[in-house]
């Protein structure tokens, strides 16, 4: 019996010291969970920015090699900027003039430079990486989510909507790269959905010229892409979920829209906006109106 033992322990300890494969491979802190940033993004969703930033600025100061830690100070500007112009409600949203040709006024010229100089630090440290180790993860991840915040910024914020797809074709090469290897970065899926969505609400005669500069809209797409970061993401997929049950609401799928914001009311409850949201998806009056971001 005792010989047998002998021979299952070496087995076993054989097994211990055979290359495992991808799975074996150390994730990052942008394909696992880490609670500090966990709790800062959590913060972000409460539309606590500043407590969020102060999160994201002590991590990114212990781990000065990541670049996620960057990416999340930047996301803190861009969701802020968001926040206080009403990117991210019906009212922006079913707005078509607004909707396809970006903010009414001006987004505030500092807190566009913080997010840029941010996004900045964040591209340094992923293309360092990237020259080590030709398809980091991380590098992958924080220069698609990089590439994709730029996107949003260009083409909501600041106008420059030419800049925009060009930081979405950026996107889209870097997550293809990524989701070969790491099929499981549901996150990226967000940063370049919106915009085929958005490309694909553009006049026929805006698609055609579009498609020989090689940049393609697709609603159906841009929505199904959307959709995979809001049922598997993770720092993203509140961010998703908003993103999806707007473009819902102009889709006519009211049960989508519903479902999202629901379940976003449910899981930050002292977010106004998804209160508002969720009371105007289901004809309900609304609860609270939109406070001052912090």
């Amino acid at each position: 019996m005792r010989f047998f033992s002998q021979i299952l322990l070496a087995g076993l300890l054989s097994l211990a010291f055979l290359p495992q494969g991808r799975s074996t491979e150390p994730s990052g802190p942008a394909l696992s969970s880490v609670p500090e940033l966990e709790r800062g993004y959590h913060l972000l969703y409460e539309q606590k920015f500043s407590e969020a930033r102060e999160v994201f600025q002590k991590w990114a100061a212990q781990n000065p090699g990541e670049p996620f830690g960057q990416v999340s100070l930047a996301a803190s500007f861009l969701f802020e900027e968001f926040y206080l112009q009403r990117v991210l409600t019906s009212d922006y949203f079913l707005d078509d003039k607004r909707f396809l040709g970006g903010i009414t006024g001006t987004p505030d010229p500092g807190r566009i430079k913080a997010f840029q100089d941010a996004v900045a630090r964040a591209r340094a440290l992923a293309m360092d990486r990237l020259k080590r180790r030709p398809r980091d993860p991380e590098g992958l991840y924080s220069l698609t989510l990089c590439a994709g915040m730029q996107s949003d910024a260009d083409s909501m914020l600041l106008k420059k909507h030419l800049d925009g797809l060009k930081h979405l074709k950026e996107a889209n090469a870097n997550a293809g790269m990524l989701l070969k290897d790491h099929p499981e970065a549901y996150d990226v899926y967000v940063a370049s959905g919106i915009a085929y969505y958005v490309i694909g609400s553009l006049s026929p005669s805006a698609r055609f010229f579009l498609w020989f500069g090689g940049i393609h809209g697709d609603k159906q797409l841009g929505m199904s892409q959307v959709q995979k970061t809001a049922e598997n993401g993770h720092y993203l997929k509140p961010f998703a979920k908003i993103l999806l049950a707007l473009s819902a609401r102009r889709e006519k799928l009211n049960l989508l829209a519903q479902k999202n914001l629901k379940e976003l009311a449910e899981e930050f409850p002292g977010n106004a906006v998804y209160d508002t949201e969720y009371a105007k998806a289901m004809g309900r009056p609304i609860p609270t109106t939109m406070g001052p971001a912090n």
